[in-house]
């Protein structure tokens, strides 16, 4: 069987991944590695947004909700408020109804629960990517 994630290729994308347990980063990193995209790791809500102000070139977020400092709800309406456009996916363990709809209020454009599955995370990134200008 051929390997989907070959079939996304984003050279030329830029991801932040805002996630503070550095092993969840290195999970995702070694899935989104195969993509070409360019990188870009925060581990907390106040440097996710730092980082989507000042570097007009990020493409999507990953936004882990559960953060010290600011967690990732609150760092999405602050980088929401400065670009709107850029979509940002909430990825937590918390996976009710409830948690979804704080997500979609705090301005997340799509969700994905923990533990990750690599294809659907890949095909969320694909959809929100191509939408995004």
């Amino acid at each position: 069987m051929e390997d989907q994630n070959r079939s996304y290729k984003w050279h030329d994308k830029t991801l932040l991944i805002v996630e503070d347990d550095f092993s969840s980063y290195i999970f995702l990193e070694e899935i989104l590695n195969v993509t070409g995209a360019s990188l870009i790791h925060a581990d907390n809500g106040e440097k996710s947004v730092e980082i989507c102000i000042n570097n007009q070139k990020i493409d999507i977020v990953l936004m882990d909700v559960r953060l010290p400092g600011i967690d990732g709800l609150e760092a999405t309406r602050r980088i929401k408020a400065a670009r709107p456009g850029l979509p940002v996916i909430a990825q937590t363990a918390n996976a009710f109804d409830e948690d979804r709809v704080s997500c979609r209020e705090a301005g997340c454009d799509d969700f994905i629960s923990k533990p990750i599955a690599t294809d659907k995370l890949l095909a969320l990134i694909h959809l929100h990517i191509n939408n995004h200008k």
